[in-house]
């Protein structure tokens, strides 16, 4: 029976976890014997990228009972733990700004940066892919909710706006909303996504139920505990290193928390699976835009530290609106290429790089 058990797991399992337990040993080492923050800072982002591994593994399972619309919901949830983890360590430090930037990046990250590297991969190895029409729209249109969901909270609370001064009353408002039309769209992104269960290619190497929820619920916990210590080691490095907060929030964490989707995403398109790859990076945006940052807004408010508001620079509110309306672009036809692929990794580099020279964090 124990020999069977490797066989059963898989030795791609067998590496990513002996990845994670090593990098979060490692991690562990390194903060017991107070080592450079720098050092820190890149074992815990190892770290995650190795638990997000072990999570793609178990959501990869995962659809071998589940249809695409509920493996892609399920897995952007489980996907979406690390952001929250980092989000709500970061709003107990006072990183508001990092956590801001770090939201609105995971929506840039996911929508252009991971979902173009799919679409390249997938049209470099099997050329055009189709996808889901329904959902993908319906995805698109609630990703330009949340551009409005950021924007009007930004202009009704500038000085001479109705609402100025009441930044934080009107993001409240606003997160209940939010999270209504989100509990409201559920069953239709589940109903909408077409497919049935994906059939494992080797039925002999199909975990059981068990070992999935096992798997999934031990990388959830070390995610938990992996970004604490990221967020600690987060500020001193930030200053060792030079960066400005917005770009450590919009570029750096956004894809240290969204290591899964960008694992699981490119590896579904290199498989050909573009409904599923398509399903759970924009899933992935979507749970972040409407389910993700309001419950962070409304969070902050017994946290202790400053309160978490939906107002947002003009420059990033720029950048996620223009990302929303060059995905709906590339997605309402129900087919990629490498081509777009291409534009949207474009999109990303440019908006990047908008925030690369700002002033550093000082301490």
């Amino acid at each position: 029976m124990m020999s069977r058990i490797p066989d059963r797991i898989g030795s791609r399992t067998l590496i990513a976890g002996s990845a994670a337990i090593l990098a979060t040993g490692v991690s562990a080492l390194l903060r017991m014997t107070a080592a450079g923050e720098i050092s820190i800072f890149i074992a815990t982002a190892v770290a995650l990228a190795a638990l997000a591994s072990l999570v793609s593994q178990g959501t990869e399972q995962l659809g071998t009972r589940l249809g695409v619309g509920a493996t892609g919901i399920i897995q952007s949830a489980l996907g979406n733990l690390p952001e929250l983890f980092i989000s709500v360590f970061a709003l107990r430090a006072g990183l508001v700004v990092v956590v801001q930037t770090a939201l609105i990046g995971s929506i840039l990250a996911n929508s252009l940066l991971v979902l173009g590297l799919a679409f390249l991969v997938g049209g470099l190895r099997h050329g055009p892919q189709q996808f889901s029409l329904r959902t993908s729209r319906m995805t698109a249109m609630l990703l330009v909710l949340s551009v409005a969901s950021l924007a009007i909270p930004t202009l009704g609370t500038a000085p001479g706006s109705p609402d100025f001064g009441h930044a934080s009353s009107l993001s409240i408002v606003v997160a209940v909303v939010l999270l209504i039309v989100f509990v409201g769209s559920i069953p239709m992104t589940i109903r909408g996504s077409i497919g049935p269960a994906r059939q494992h290619p080797d039925p002999a190497k199909r975990w059981s139920l068990v070992t999935c929820i096992a798997v999934l619920a031990i990388a959830g916990l070390g995610a938990a505990v992996v970004s604490d210590w990221f967020v600690d080691a987060l500020r001193p490095a930030m200053q060792t290193l030079q960066l400005s907060e917005e770009f450590v929030g919009l570029v750096i964490v956004a894809i240290a928390g969204n290591a899964v989707e960008n694992v699981v995403g490119i590896t579904a398109a290199a498989r050909n699976e573009a409904d599923l790859a398509v399903s759970l990076i924009l899933n992935s945006s979507l749970q972040i835009a409407l389910f993700l940052i309001p419950v962070l807004v409304l969070l902050s408010m017994v946290l202790g530290g400053p309160m978490l508001t939906l107002v947002a620079p003009t420059l990033l509110i720029a950048a996620l609106g223009l990302a929303s309306i060059l995905g709906a672009l590339i997605i309402f036809d129900g087919e990629s290429n490498y081509v777009e692929g291409l534009a949207l990794i474009g999109l990303y580099i440019i908006i990047a790089a908008s925030v690369w020279f700002g002033p550093p964090i000082v301490g």
